[in-house]
């Protein structure tokens, strides 16, 4: 996947589980949960849609990685497409 892909496919998503956000004013690098509003089960549904779309394991001591949209797309497209 490219980068501009792997953003996309996080944004459709997140845009599932937080529909009211303002996706337009998401930089890469702010933080989803807090920008967003999501609670932990929130992030964990982002967590385990990301696996399921890409097949990529995302283990839980990766989840800190998860918490931008570049990290999402550093940590998808680094090597585990």
């Amino acid at each position: 996947m490219t980068p501009d892909a792997i953003r996309s496919l996080a944004i459709d998503i997140l845009s599932g589980i937080a529909p009211e956000a303002d996706f337009a004013a998401l930089g890469d690098d702010d933080a989803l949960r807090e920008v967003l509003d999501l609670d932990s089960m929130d992030f964990l549904n982002f967590i385990a849609a990301l696996h399921q779309a890409t097949g990529v394991d995302i283990p839980e001591a990766d989840y800190r990685k998860l918490f931008t949209l570049a990290g999402v797309r550093n940590y998808l497209s680094a090597g585990r497409e």
